[in-house]
């Protein structure tokens, strides 16, 4: 037997319950599990000498039923606050929500009303800028191709 195994009957040796002869045995050879059954035992003895206070309350038991009460009355897990229905309604509601707000596919930088798109500005230098830009000045830009021309024919 080990200590390990030693410290599963160690309640067991310290009350005088009787236990097997390979406990016995283990704890006439271990000096460390029966140093730790002495200190077990002078706790015992301990808390056998105490006596409660006889200046109480009146009203102590009192309190203390009703607190016991109340404490097995409150929810023994946290799993239990879904089962109320104030609760469990609200997260359906939160997930709902927050389903509808990530695969909704909801884009900031359009509003739309009815067919007609409202387009927003975008910034010089980004992709979409440019080819707004590129867009509105396709004639202009069309004609730079006749400046190369003429620069290629003054040399």
């Amino acid at each position: 037997m080990n200590c390990k195994q030693f410290h599963h009957h160690l309640l067991d040796v310290a009350a005088g319950h009787f236990v097997s002869a390979e406990v016995d045995q283990h704890l006439f050879a271990c000096s460390s599990c029966s140093a730790q059954l002495r200190q077990l035992r002078q706790t015992m003895d301990l808390l056998d000498e105490w006596k409660a206070p006889d200046d109480t309350s009146p009203y102590f038991y009192t309190r203390l039923r009703a607190r016991v009460r109340e404490e097995a009355a409150s929810p023994r897990s946290w799993m239990e606050w879904f089962r109320k229905p104030a609760l469990g309604l609200t997260l359906a509601g939160l997930m709902v929500a927050s389903i509808a707000l990530f695969r909704g596919g909801h884009d900031l930088s359009r509003a739309t009303s009815g067919n007609n798109v409202v387009r927003t500005a975008a910034g010089p230098g980004s992709a979409v800028g440019d080819l707004q830009y590129l867009d509105k000045n396709h004639d202009l830009l069309a004609d730079f191709d006749m400046l190369d021309e003429l620069d290629g024919q003054s040399r």
